[in-house]
């Protein structure tokens, strides 16, 4: 059986490699994981997912894009379905996690590397990103506010920020969370095991 494939974009900074950790560690008891990250000159996203998470290390592989994050997931995926096929043949996992590296809000998967995707943005970057649109935000199909717990620091009015969410993304989903409250993770995993 294939591999349901999940894809993580969003921009520098904004909690992709958090999430898939997070995500790991409260999936790695009830279905086989393999990760594929992308970095433009290094693998640190997958040298650090490898020191901490609890699966084998083989399992997390990291693919060095050498230029624009976005190319790699969308334009030329060569690189990135590899490493998904071999991951596969070696492993059968039943979830394959590909972070993007992180890009702008125009960042899309080509659905012939995923079959799903999240985009991630965070209330730090500030409460209007939603208002900025971009193709990651409107076209993905669930969208992860994170940081929820930095907006009272940043000003951030997360009312309004969730009413922008809601006009932009029309009636796609969305979910609000912190990694300090794991409840808000869970509705991420409510999204993810109903896609599979």
């Amino acid at each position: 059986m294939r591999a349901i494939k999940i894809g993580i974009a969003g921009p520098v900074g904004s909690g992709k490699t958090t999430i898939v950790e997070q995500l790991t560690n409260l999936l790695k008891d009830r279905y086989k994981i393999a990760i594929v990250t992308n970095d433009i000159y290094t693998k640190e996203d997958a040298i650090y997912l490898q020191k901490h998470l609890q699966i084998p290390s083989e399992m997390i592989v990291g693919v060095e894009t050498g230029g624009c994050p976005h190319t790699a997931i969308r334009d030329d995926i060569s690189m990135n379905k590899k490493a998904c096929e071999e991951l596969e043949a070696k492993f059968a996992p039943q979830i394959i996690f590909v972070e993007s590296g992180g890009d702008n809000l125009s960042t899309t998967f080509s659905y012939e590397l995923i079959d799903f995707y999240m985009y991630v943005i965070d209330v730090a970057q500030g409460g209007d990103i939603p208002r900025k649109k971009g193709a990651g935000l409107l076209l993905c199909d669930l969208l992860i506010v994170n940081k929820t717990d930095l907006a009272q620091y940043v000003d951030v009015d997360l009312a309004l920020m969730q009413n922008d969410v809601q006009v932009a993304r029309k009636n796609k989903p969305f979910i609000f969370v912190s990694k300090k409250d794991i409840s808000s993770l869970e509705k991420i995993i409510e999204w993810l095991v109903a896609i599979l």
